[in-house]
């Protein structure tokens, strides 16, 4: 019995580092004023969330707390406890003027309003 739940932890911890890798999902809205993002980030509070803007870059930093102190056994471990991405946002962001109007968590999910300076200008294909 011990080798089996050995293989489901050892299981959830690559599904886990996995999704580390490729999460968050996230949506992007644009219109003439601004770009909405909207980031699923189930299991952190708000307090574990740190959100950056520099230039045209998105920097999304959270890390759960994990409580050593539960007397529970983790036997798989899937949903990510950290977070570290960086998104190229499709907008043109002039230096100096990195503005995040307005960030909201509720249930589990991320929205971010950024104002528009500009749209991105179209790139022709040859």
């Amino acid at each position: 019995m011990g080798l089996v739940k050995e293989v489901i932890k050892e299981i959830g911890n690559k599904s886990r580092e996995f999704y580390e890798f490729v999460l968050p999902p996230m949506d992007m809205y644009l219109n003439d004023e601004n770009l909405k993002i909207v980031i699923d980030m189930p299991g952190f509070t708000k307090k574990e969330i740190e959100l950056s803007l520099c230039g045209d870059i998105l920097s999304i930093n959270a890390k759960k707390t994990i409580d050593e102190k539960e007397s529970e056994t983790l036997i798989s471990n899937q949903r990510p406890n950290v977070i570290d991405k960086k998104i190229r946002l499709p907008i043109e962001v002039k230096e100096g003027e990195e503005k995040i109007e307005s960030a909201k968590y509720e249930e589990g999910v991320l929205t971010l309003i950024i104002p528009v300076s500009k749209k991105g200008k179209d790139i022709s294909i040859e």
